[in-house]
């Protein structure tokens, strides 16, 4: 099980980068959320298996096709139980 929290950075507000990235997660049986944050970039937290987060990881470097993604940092997490599903804040 891993617990990851992505910083994405580019053109990533307003192109459905949130909305996509949590059809990826649904898809990949992750949990956790993704949310603009008002310096521009979007966080994505994602818990699930190890291999499900890196494919989601490999995602967030591109993202949907509107996207232009310039940066992606990452940075270990805590697997926070309380969550269930991934949502969009």
């Amino acid at each position: 099980m891993t617990a990851a929290r992505f910083f994405v950075g580019g053109r990533v507000q307003g192109v459905w980068f949130r909305a996509s990235a949590r059809e990826q997660a649904i898809a990949l049986n992750l949990r956790g959320f993704a949310r603009n944050l008002p310096d521009g970039r979007v966080e994505v937290l994602a818990i699930g298996a190890d291999d499900a987060v890196e494919q989601l990881a490999q995602w967030l470097h591109y993202g949907p096709s509107r996207a232009q993604v310039d940066e992606l940092e990452r940075m270990d997490a805590e697997d926070d139980a309380a969550i269930e599903g991934f949502e969009i804040h």
